[in-house]
């Protein structure tokens, strides 16, 4: 499949499991590299947002007071993006609350995520961090819109993930970067690296 959704939400907190909800998310679908798609709406889930998180995202309690409700957001991200795989920076973050906010609405949440933040620290150890702003710098990517929002980090992700497709094409000769090739990406110990790419390489 050379279809990617490329996912961000933003939350009141770092955990679901410690009753922390999304506020927001965005999802970026793409094809061979390219954006064919987006998709992004605010979603009240009933609980209020902290200062300190409105002061993060500039989402307010107003702004989500009206937006639609969480569970009929999820159901329609859930239709977008079918059974396509995700991708997201720090996957571990969004992948909890994409599990936990479809459990709420009643559905299943099959798609494998793969973590650009697990991706760059194989290929760029010598990166000054591995958040996403720093490395979007680093590598001169554009900066679509304010940080910390879900639409601008998830297009900045996609970015990103361009990037990494790229090189891995570039230095190490891998003909076909997909989904699956990242997720075996990310698994593997930096010293096992050239190993795996002496294997996959054409």
């Amino acid at each position: 499949m050379s279809r990617i959704a490329v996912i961000d939400f933003e939350t009141t907190g770092i955990s679901p499991g410690m009753g922390d909800r999304a506020t927001e998310v965005a999802i970026v679908l793409t094809e061979r590299g390219r954006v064919v798609d987006r998709f992004q709406s605010l979603m009240n889930a009933g609980v209020r947002i902290p200062s300190f998180i409105t002061q993060l995202t500039g989402i307010t309690n107003a702004m989500v007071a009206s937006a639609p409700p969480a569970e009929r957001v999820m159901a329609e991200a859930a239709r977008f993006v079918g059974e396509v795989p995700m991708v997201a920076h720090n996957a571990s973050f969004d992948r909890r609350y994409w599990v936990a906010e479809l459990a709420r609405a009643g559905l299943p949440a099959r798609q494998p995520f793969a973590c650009t933040v697990l991706l760059s620290r194989r290929l760029y150890p010598e990166a000054p961090s591995h958040k996403l702003g720093t490395l979007v710098d680093h590598f001169q990517l554009p900066r679509t819109g304010q940080a910390h929002r879900a639409l601008a980090d998830a297009e900045m992700a996609h970015e990103l993930l361009g990037r990494i497709q790229h090189d891995l094409r570039a230095r190490h000769g891998v003909a076909e970067p997909d989904h699956a090739f990242l997720m075996a990406l990310q698994a593997c110990t930096r010293a096992a690296l050239p190993k795996f790419f002496r294997a996959r390489a054409t």
